[in-house]
C-alpha cells in the first residue's frame, strides 16, 4: 500500500495561510479506530525501511535529519522507539536537546544543533531542536536573557530574525545532501492531561513526569499561537513541516514512518559497486576459499 497518502494531507505546502486549528489532533486518516490494522502496516513496512536505511548507510552520500517537535507527552520518544525499531542502530543517531550548557550559551543559538547534524549515510533524529528557540524561549524572556546577546540586538524583530536564520540553515543542509523532515506532533490539551495522569498512576512511567510540564499547560493558547507562527515562517519547499495528528500514538507513528520511507525512496540509495577489484579477481578468491574446505555452505545448510 502507498503510505504516502497518509502524509500529504498534513504537509504544509501553503504556509502563509496555514492554520494550526485545521489539523484535528484526533484525526486517524480514515482508519477509524482500527489501530491493529495500522500497527500491522507499520510492521509490514519495517523490513523495507531497514533495507532503505542499509543502502543509505552503504552509499554514504545522503543523510536524513528528522526533527520532532511537540508539547510535552506528544509522543516523541515513542516515535523513535516504534518507527525505527527495525533499523540498524549503527545507521541512526538520536539527540535530545535539553537546557543549553554554559559552553553552548557562549555560542549562537544554532551552534549546538549544527554539531549534531547527521553525517553522510546516517539518519539523525532530533528530539526537540533549534525550534525550541522560537517556542520555549519565546514564552520565557528570562531564558533569552541568559543567552549573552548584546542588548541592542534583542529587539521586537528577534523572532523574525531567528526564523530567517533557521530557513537559511536548513536550506544550507538541503543543498549539502541532508534531507530535512520536520514533524510537529499535534496533541490536544485533553489528551496531554490524560497522558500526564497515566504517568502519575504508573510507577514505571512516573520518572517521565516533570512538575514544570503542568505549569506550561497554563500557556497553552500562547504555545499554539507560537507553533502556528513558527510553521508559517519556516515551512519551505526545501523543508516543509508535517503537522501530525498525535492524539492516537499509532496513527502518528504511521504518518512519520510513511514520510521517512517516502523520503528515502526519493533518494533511492544504491549499494556501491566494489572498487579496485575485477569480477575475475573475485572468482579467483572464491575458488581459493572453496578449495580450502569444499563448497561454500555451512553445516546444516541445504
Amino acid at each position: 500500500m502507498n503510505l504516502g497518502k497518509f502524509v500529504r494531507p498534513f504537509r504544509v505546502d501553503q504556509p502563509e495561510t496555514f492554520k494550526l486549528s485545521s489539523i484535528d489532533p484526533s484525526d486517524t486518516g480514515g482508519f477509524g479506530l482500527d489501530k491493529d490494522k495500522a500497527r500491522k502496516m507499520l510492521a509490514d513496512r519495517a523490513k523495507h525501511l531497514s533495507d532503505l536505511q542499509e543502502r543509505l548507510y552503504a552509499q554514504d552520500k545522503w543523510a536524513v535529519l528528522m526533527i520532532l517537535q511537540g508539547m510535552d507527552a506528544a509522543g516523541k520518544g515513542g516515535i523513535v522507539e516504534h518507527v525505527l525499531y527495525g533499523v540498524n542502530p549503527m545507521g541512526c543517531e538520536v539527540h535530545s536537546f535539553k537546557a543549553p550548557t554554559a559552553e553552548e550559551l557562549d555560542h549562537d543559538f544554532l551552534w549546538r544543533v549544527a554539531q549534531r547534524v547527521p553525517p553522510c549515510g546516517r539518519i539523525g533524529i532530533f528530539d526537540r531542536s533549534h525550534y525550541e528557540e522560537c517556542l520555549v524561549v519565546r514564552m520565557h524572556p528570562e531564558i533569552l536573557a541568559k543567552q549573552k546577546l548584546p542588548p541592542r540586538l534583542v529587539t521586537k524583530n528577534i523572532w523574525k530574525e531567528r526564523f530567517e536564520a533557521i530557513r537559511a540553515f536548513e536550506r544550507h543542509l538541503v543543498r549539502n545532501g541532508i534531507v530535512v523532515l520536520k514533524f510537529h506532533l499535534r496533541i490536544s490539551k485533553e489528551e496531554q492531561r490524560m497522558r500526564f495522569l497515566d504517568r502519575l498512576d504508573d510507577p514505571n512511567k512516573r520518572w517521565k513526569f516533570n512538575m514544570g510540564d503542568v505549569a506550561e499547560r497554563k500557556l497553552w493558547p500562547r504555545y499554539m499561537a507560537a507553533y502556528q507562527d513558527m510553521i508559517r515562517k519556516t515551512s519551505t519547499k526545501e523543508a516543509p513541516w508535517i503537522v501530525v495528528p498525535a492524539d492516537h500514538k499509532w496513527f502518528a507513528r504511521l504518518v512519520v514512518s510513511a514520510a521517512l520511507i517516502e523520503a528515502l525512496e526519493k533518494i533511492d540509495p544504491k549499494f556501491p559497486s566494489p572498487q579496485g577489484h575485477s569480477p575475475t579477481e573475485f572468482k579467483k578468491v572464491r575458488a581459493a576459499l572453496e578449495a580450502e574446505g569444499g563448497p561454500g555452505k555451512r553445516k546444516g545448510e541445504s
